[in-house]
């Protein structure tokens, strides 16, 4: 046996001391699925381009990996598709945690693709990594259909606090309720602290792999702003770890959190109900006019009908409800009040208002444990505006699976424990427009 002088036992004693110590200082306070390594983690499906021809994907890695690549296939019954897969290489993109004082300081890597050129409702399976030895694993979705066909996905009012402990029930029993969604809304403040990693780390922990099979339609809330220093500076995250649509019609600022997804004929509006909100009432009436889709849906953080006492989204209500009015918009998803409500307004006629012709339906709903009681006081100073209560509910966690399948919406809003509380049906007549609800 080869013997070690004293020294060289001292000088490994003291590096050996080191080491765990340096470990320890570089991911002070991280869980262990917080920490970044070359394995990747985060990923997350969203839509980019044609909802039938393309998806983009995003995911983390420590800083060593600054050539990442995805590989895509369609599914096969074995496992001889990945011989066929197509290799794409990764945008990437590195954020230094630190840029703000709630982490401590620490450069990750971001990595983005986008799929384009596949072809319509067909099953794919893909993986990211490094391209040589570490993959995560090969993961599955369904592209849309080129035309009309049935639809079904989920929303989520605000998940925002205790994501780990308590919002990861929420979304997992969405996923045991409606496996087969195409694709969720997650309807702003998906964090509280906007910069914080460790929020956005429970975040993508409580949906653990629901996020690379479902395609995510996130939404910014005030939330995604909360920074008492810098109040308009929006998450330092969003960006690198969201790939999605950029309309070069609106500023800067609100590229990739304003936007519009078509998914077999049904259109989703995402408007930014943070920053600002004049400059995107066009956008919103362009991406009305001249729209063939069936249903139409808008989404955005703040309610336009509030349930919650102190709550007042005006300019909405002045600015934006006139177009969903004009346009016939169908459902309109929103969050911020952290209660539930259900309304619709009726057509308004020359002759008055006709109850049993719908207008648009709202929702306000809430995902996570944070929660206030709704207020029926401040439901009725919306008498004059043509609101009609439907259901109410408080202190209770809630998702939404909704369906859409030939002439008629469903909407179903469940509690935490998978109980359906509320539901309303939509009945639509498309060479008309008129609308039913039941």
């Amino acid at each position: 046996m080869k013997r070690l002088s004293i020294s060289t036992c001292l000088v490994a004693a003291i590096c050996l001391s080191w080491m765990p110590a340096l470990a320890h200082d570089q991911h002070d306070g991280r869980r262990h699925w917080e920490i970044p390594s070359k394995d990747p983690d985060r990923i997350i499906l969203t839509f980019h381009g044609d909802s039938s021809t393309s998806r983009a994907v995003t995911w983390r890695t420590d800083n060593t990996v600054s050539a990442a690549v995805a590989q895509i296939a369609e599914a096969t019954v074995n496992s001889t598709f990945q011989e066929h897969a197509r290799e794409i290489v990764a945008v990437t993109e590195p954020l230094d945690l630190g840029l703000r004082q709630v982490n401590a300081p620490l450069v990750v890597h971001h990595h983005s693709v986008i799929f384009e050129g596949l072809n319509p409702d067909t099953l794919y399976a893909y993986r990211v990594g490094d391209g040589e030895s570490i993959w995560s694993e090969w993961i599955q979705f369904r592209t849309a259909k080129a035309g009309y066909a049935k639809t079904k996905f989920v929303y989520f009012g605000d998940a925002q606090n205790d994501l780990h402990a308590h919002w990861s029930r929420v979304i997992r029993m969405a996923y045991q309720t409606a496996p087969d969604s195409a694709f969720a809304i997650h309807a702003g403040d998906l964090v509280n602290l906007a910069h914080r990693d460790r929020e956005w780390a429970e975040w993508f922990q409580a949906g653990s792999f629901i996020h690379r099979q479902w395609t995510s339609i996130p939404v910014v809330g005030n939330h995604e702003y909360w920074d008492p220093h810098d109040p308009h500076k929006l998450s330092i995250q969003w960006r690198p770890q969201f790939t999605l649509p950029v309309e070069e019609q609106l500023p800067q600022e609100l590229h990739e959190t304003a936007y519009t997804v078509d998914y077999q004929d049904i259109r989703i509006i995402v408007l930014n109900s943070h920053r600002p909100v004049e400059e995107q009432t066009r956008y919103l009436e362009e991406k009305l006019m001249n729209c063939t889709a069936k249903w139409k849906i808008l989404t955005c953080h703040n309610s336009v009908f509030s349930p919650a006492a102190g709550r007042n989204f005006q300019f909405a209500r002045d600015h934006w409800k006139p177009l969903l009015d004009k346009y016939g918009v169908d459902l309109v998803l929103n969050g911020h009040d952290h209660t539930y409500a259900r309304g619709h307004v009726p057509v308004r006629t020359t002759d008055g208002e006709n109850p049993r012709k719908l207008g648009t339906v709202y929702v306000t709903s809430v995902s996570g444990p944070k929660q206030y009681s709704f207020n029926l006081e401040q439901i009725k100073t919306y008498a004059d505006e043509g609101y009609q209560l439907d259901q109410a509910a408080n202190q209770t966690q809630f998702f939404q699976v909704i369906t859409v399948e030939d002439s008629t919406l469903v909407y179903v809003a469940y509690t935490v424990l998978g109980e359906e509380y509320d539901r309303a049906i939509i009945t639509k007549d498309f060479a008309t427009g008129e609308k039913t609800l039941k």
